[in-house]
């Protein structure tokens, strides 16, 4: 499975309530993407809530592209990355 960072852009910015009705919407996205064997890992979200950077794990661009649309979801871009972290070189 590769790993992808999606981009996104929300004009008036993303909002999803910490309530009952923004876990029923979160669960509705992850839902969704299993069926093409998508996982969402995790999301950076800027302080004007404007742009996200969201991890996933999948089977190709356009798995992630076809969910993304199903959910109603904006792509800027999709991009395949690796980590790099500091600790192995501590």
């Amino acid at each position: 499975m590769t790993r992808y960072m999606v981009q996104r852009t929300f004009p008036t910015g993303l909002a999803i309530p910490i309530n009952d009705d923004g876990a029923a919407a979160i669960e509705k996205v992850i839902n969704c993407n299993a069926e093409e064997g998508v996982t969402w890992l995790h999301s950076y979200v800027t302080d004007d809530k404007r742009t996200t950077y969201c991890i996933y794990d999948g089977p190709s661009p356009e798995a992630i592209r076809s969910v993304a649309e199903r959910n109603g979801l904006p792509v800027d871009s999709i991009t395949p990355v690796s980590v790099l972290s500091a600790y192995p070189y501590r």
